[in-house]
């Protein structure tokens, strides 16, 4: 029951607010060769730690659930970071000039910022092949974000993320 409520809770949230999403990877990567997967341990996210907590669980289930193992040796490590950033307030002033049938008039319009900025939260997760020493696949998500949200939202909101990252991990082969 408890699952039902934060799936409804996650998708009003998605629905509401998008998550873009960009991928980019090494196009000469074997991915089948990768099976086990670690975090750094001295990832630095730019999350709160509970907020870091909660991105990390839901990584890892949605990697569990693709077919990929937690391990101390594993194949590739998973890096993230993140920042903040506001969206500029749209401001706009239009004139207009316009007549009919002998008339002619005009007019302005300004358009004030009402509210405050919007802020947004930018996650990059990088898959890190420390053998080779090189990047393979990245994604980097960008999406809204409310420093006062509750728990729970926060949760779902970071599940929301995890999901549609990983949702074209592995890519596929063409």
């Amino acid at each position: 029951m408890k699952f039902l409520k934060i799936a409804i809770l996650a998708i009003l949230i998605v629905s509401c607010a998008p998550i873009r999403v960009n991928y980019d990877y090494d196009k000469t990567t074997s991915f089948n060769s990768y099976k086990t997967y670690q975090f750094y341990a001295d990832m630095e996210t730019g999350l709160s730690e509970l907020d870091t907590k909660r991105l990390l669980n839901a990584i890892d289930a949605k990697m569990q659930s693709k077919g990929f193992s937690f391990s101390e040796t594993p194949d590739f490590f998973i890096d993230i970071k993140s920042q903040e950033y506001q969206e500029p307030q749209r401001q706009t002033v239009g004139v207009g000039v316009g007549g009919g049938g002998g008339n002619v008039g005009g007019g302005i319009s300004i358009g004030l910022p009402i509210g405050q900025a919007n802020v947004n939260r930018q996650i990059t997760i990088d898959f890190v092949d420390e053998s080779k020493k090189q990047l393979f696949w990245q994604a980097i998500s960008e999406s809204s974000f409310n420093p006062k949200s509750t728990p729970e939202k926060r949760e779902a909101r970071l599940n929301a993320i995890a999901e549609k990252v990983l949702n074209s991990y592995p890519p596929e082969s063409k």
